[in-house]
């Protein structure tokens, strides 16, 4: 195992054994290097590395510092790496939601408060009888978006709201070429919503599936068939 490596498992073992806890501060680097064993050069790599994935922050003058280790926090990397996707990707992307989202509605069906519930269909009701394209997808974005908040669970929201990105120009694009999905989509957020207010979490599973495997299923046949890509 490489020296930086080492000395990030190193690191990483403080935290999750409970050594080294959200907010405190780290022993200064030569005591530090001196416990684990390690260089001061590999343990400033580690630190660096560490930093970049927010889970030390190192604030000059002060010391290094364990974050909150909030998963919003840490899932930025995640964040980071989803923008640099190319378009031949957003299947992947796609497929991923597939996966994840349903499971999601589900629990926002079995937790949600009531209030929320409101909140979601106030934003369903909201949208214009025509809307433009932008609006349809802002209101998408901001449906699916409280669903994920609506689940309860913090590390299955931030990772969906990390992969709406990535699949905004493939909606755009369904919008404006395919034939009916205003309505389609309406009706398939309408039967989700329906779904999680009644708190029927297997209804509101399978409506997710069908909602987001059609733009899937769509894209697919979309790319195929024309032999172009989003973009």
């Amino acid at each position: 195992m490489p020296v930086t490596d080492e000395a990030i498992e190193k690191i990483k073992a403080m935290i999750v054994t409970g050594e080294l806890g959200p907010g405190d501060r780290l022993p200064k680097e030569n005591d530090l290097a001196e416990r684990l064993g390690l260089s001061r050069n590999s343990l400033r790599e580690a630190v660096k590395a560490l930093s970049l994935i927010r889970v030390l922050d190192v604030r000059q003058g002060d010391g290094t510092y364990v974050t909150s280790l909030e998963p919003n926090l840490l899932l930025d990397a995640m964040s980071f790496v989803v923008d640099f996707h190319r378009d031949d990707t957003v299947l992947e992307f796609l497929e991923v939601r597939r996966i994840l989202e349903p499971a999601a509605t589900a629990m926002a069906a079995a937790h949600m408060p009531d209030e929320q519930i409101a909140d979601l269909r106030r934003v369903l009701d909201s949208l214009d009888e025509v809307p433009t394209i932008e609006a349809l997808v802002q209101n998408d974005l901001e449906f699916h978006r409280r669903i994920a908040a609506g689940s309860g669970n913090t590390v299955l929201c931030s990772l969906l709201d990390g992969l709406s990105g990535p699949t905004t120009r493939a909606r755009i694009w369904r919008g404006l070429t395919q034939e009916g999905a205003v309505a389609k989509t309406r009706e398939q957020h309408t039967a989700i919503c329906d779904a999680i207010e009644a708190r029927m979490p297997e209804v509101a599973r399978s409506w997710a599936t069908v909602h987001i495997a059609g733009v899937e299923q769509w894209l697919r046949s979309a790319l195929v068939g024309e032999g172009t890509q989003p973009r």
